[in-house]
């Protein structure tokens, strides 16, 4: 019985031990993204509706800025030279890029429509796998139209493969 109680003290003292002197957390930059990166989605291999159709491929220049409070928690800005500004965050690995798109498209009558833009990226190596470390990301542009509009009851989507790398 006292070994237990020995062993419970020492464990109960080693634990007090580390919280107090346990060195404090920073934020560390090297977490997040940040940089200027050329960008691309590839409209060859768009689908509209989850059926391939092509598109017109993207190319932009973005510079990012993020802060991290830990490798799962970051937050920031993109900026575009296509002329747009939008919130970076990160959930389980993949970040996101979220945005309004107006007159994203155009309805026979002449009316236009705005778009919800939302591009879902991920850290990629040489071999495809992912890699926190590298500089190249892919993944994927969606972008998605109100129901209804156009008067046609199914939103519109178009999907195309997302790809990033640092300049």
């Amino acid at each position: 019985m006292r070994v237990v109680q020995a062993l419970a003290a020492v464990g109960a003292a080693t634990t007090v031990a580390g919280i107090c002197c346990a060195a404090p957390a920073t934020a560390d930059q090297n977490w997040g993204i940040n940089g200027t990166f050329l960008t691309s989605s590839n409209g060859d291999w768009a689908k509209v509706n989850d059926r391939y159709q092509d598109q017109p491929s993207e190319r932009s220049t973005w510079t990012i800025t993020t802060q991290c409070i830990s490798p799962t928690e970051c937050t920031g800005t993109v900026t575009s030279d296509a002329g747009w500004t939008a919130p970076i965050y990160t959930i389980d690995g993949l970040w996101y890029v979220k945005r309004t798109v107006p007159n994203w498209r155009f309805c026979a009558d002449g009316a236009a429509i705005e778009g919800f833009q939302e591009y879902k990226i991920y850290p990629v190596g040489s071999d495809g796998h992912v890699d926190p470390a590298a500089t190249e990301y892919t993944g994927e542009n969606r972008v998605i139209g109100p129901s209804g509009s156009c008067g046609r009851n199914q939103s519109p989507v178009i999907h195309m493969p997302f790809y990033m790398k640092k300049l």
